[in-house]
């Protein structure tokens, strides 16, 4: 069973995680950790879609940092 796990498997989950923490983060309001939960779960999500080669992909999470970053460097 474990020869059939690929790195892009394994890749997507560890991003879904860290997202799902980053989201429990920003409910619990402790900011920036979680910004930079985010940070590291859109970067593995944009390798993901670099992987499958899924244009999509990488064009939502290179937006969704664009907003995260923005967010961050303009809410002080």
């Amino acid at each position: 069973m474990l020869k059939n796990i690929k790195t892009v498997d394994i890749v997507k989950w560890i991003a879904t995680v860290i997202q799902l923490i980053g989201y429990g983060l920003t409910g619990l309001g402790l900011y920036p950790i979680n910004v930079g939960f985010f940070v590291v779960g859109i970067f593995l999500w944009f390798a993901v879609g670099v992987m499958w080669k899924d244009k999509a992909i990488m064009v939502v999470h290179i937006g969704a940092l664009a907003s995260i970053v923005s967010g961050y460097l303009f809410s002080n």
